[in-house]
């Protein structure tokens, strides 16, 4: 271990952010630069516990104090070697994944934690600018053909795991890029797409062949890929949104958050988008609490909206842990993105009952009541509280509460693949009820994180693995 004594000389420091009021005029990603000096002396914090609590943590089971103590020997070789292991994509989750590793950091007891996701960001880029994160093909093909439906991140990291065990591996694509959610669904605010774009151009050089503007069950037959390939993987993800079916839900100005920011990430990448939706000068309403809603924030903010606002029906979370939610548990806290910091109105324990039209049938309006929680039996209950009821002024609605399950039309139906009593594809160790086709990612699990769409996609690659070396 390196510095035994780090965690008690040094305070936990990040990067600083790009001042709100100037970096809502772009999208660019919102940190300045850090030194590596000062990620070397973040490094040297890690206690190299017993027991790395932050490993089990982790989706990936990165190992996370031996590439600390690697960055703290300033050995970055080592560091690298150590992450790709375990991470194909740690440029993606030194961004964007919610640390779940910090949150269980030994240090976190009585101290602010390691900084993991930043030190992973930091090790990844040094990859890049030491030429250390290069096209390295297989020496040897199988001569087994795999297709991987969807190319966000469960999809690239089932490919990249086939590929480099020597299997012939072509990725379809329904949008018009690669990268699913990494694509269109995260701004470029949290998450450049040249960072995606330089990623996949590796797994190009690597002989994974990319197929775009591909839907498998419309314009693309599951059958005849199933019938041209040796196995396919569906990592379609969870893509259904949860609605909200309250009267006024037709009206036009109420919308799902992934039109809003799809499109406005189209528009970024400079393609034309003929459906555009503009906050600029509007009342915005964000329904839903999580990251989701956080990006429509943000979003809005660039588009110069009038005002936002975001309204959650959970009660506000605590600022720091209670006694029902210990250490190493997930923190169940309060917590405010960068895009809160950008300016918006929060709002919680709030019921959203209607949406209300102007003359032309456009959303003007909703109305919203105040709820109290409790429980009874065990169980969370919530009453209205009498008198609340209020409208806000709202010219666009944005739904952001969640996704429920994969698309059942399409490739799901053609391919006669069964699904769980909660909506997902079913499965017994990645396996459809199809013979050679296999899942990965939310399709399989439900709505989760990026890191665990990565940990999918890995377990998912290693059984049609062995499902090819028995043929």
């Amino acid at each position: 271990m390196g510095k035994i004594d780090g965690f008690l000389l040094f305070d936990r420091e990040l990067p600083e952010s790009r001042n709100p009021v100037k970096r809502i005029k772009d999208y660019k990603e919102i940190y300045k630069d850090f030194p590596a000096k000062k990620t070397v002396t973040q490094a040297s914090r890690c206690m190299d516990c017993g027991v790395p609590f932050c490993m089990s943590g982790c989706p990936l089971e990165n190992n996370i104090p031996e590439f600390n103590d690697a960055v703290y020997n300033e050995d970055w070789t080592l560091a690298v070697d150590i992450l790709k292991e375990t991470n194909n994509f740690p440029e993606f989750t030194g961004r964007i994944c919610p640390a779940p590793c910090e949150g269980s950091c030994v240090l976190g007891i009585n101290k602010p934690q390691i900084t993991i996701e930043h030190i992973e960001k930091t090790i990844a880029e040094k990859a890049y600018e030491l030429g250390l994160m290069k096209a390295d093909p297989p020496l040897k093909r199988t001569g087994k053909k795999v297709a991987v439906i969807g190319s966000g991140p469960a999809g690239l990291a089932t490919a990249d795991q086939l590929n480099k065990s020597g299997h012939t591996v072509e990725v379809f694509e329904r949008d018009s890029h690669v990268g699913g959610l990494l694509r269109f669904g995260i701004p470029d605010f949290k998450l450049e797409k040249w960072v995606v774009e330089r990623r996949v151009n590796i797994m190009k050089e690597e002989g994974v062949v990319f197929h775009t503007n591909s839907h498998v069950g419309k314009n693309v037959d599951g059958n005849k890929l199933a019938n041209n390939f040796d196995a396919l993987v569906l990592c379609g993800g969870s893509t259904v949104p949860r609605d909200l079916p309250i009267p006024g839900r037709e009206l036009n100005g109420v919308h799902f958050a992934m039109e809003f920011l799809t499109r406005q990430n189209k528009v970024v990448s400079g393609e034309k988008v003929n459906d555009f939706i503009s906050a600029e000068g509007k009342n915005i309403i964000v329904i839903g609490g999580g990251d989701t809603g956080s990006d429509c924030v943000g979003t809005s903010n660039r588009h110069k909206a009038k005002s936002v606002t975001q309204i959650e029906l959970l009660p506000t979370p605590p600022t720091s842990r209670t006694i029902e939610n210990p250490w190493p548990e997930w923190p169940m806290i309060l917590r405010s993105s960068s895009s809160h910091e950008e300016g918006c109105t929060r709002e919680w324990s709030i019921i959203t009952e209607e949406f209300i039209a102007d003359d032309k049938g456009n959303v003007k309006a909703i109305k919203i009541t105040e709820i109290e929680w409790y429980s009874e039996n065990g169980q969370r209950k919530f009453k209205k509280i009498e008198g609340s009821t209020r409208e806000l002024p709202c010219d666009l609605a944005f739904l952001a509460m969640g996704f429920l399950y994969p698309e059942k039309e399409g490739v799901l139906a053609q391919l006669g693949i069964d699904t769980n009593e909660r909506g997902n594809v079913d499965d017994a160790n990645y396996k459809t009820n199809v013979d050679k086709i296999f899942t990965a990612g939310d399709m399989r699990r439900g709505q989760s994180l990026v890191v665990w769409a990565i940990r999918e996609g890995r377990e998912a690659a290693k059984e049609v693995d062995a499902y090819l070396t028995q043929m």
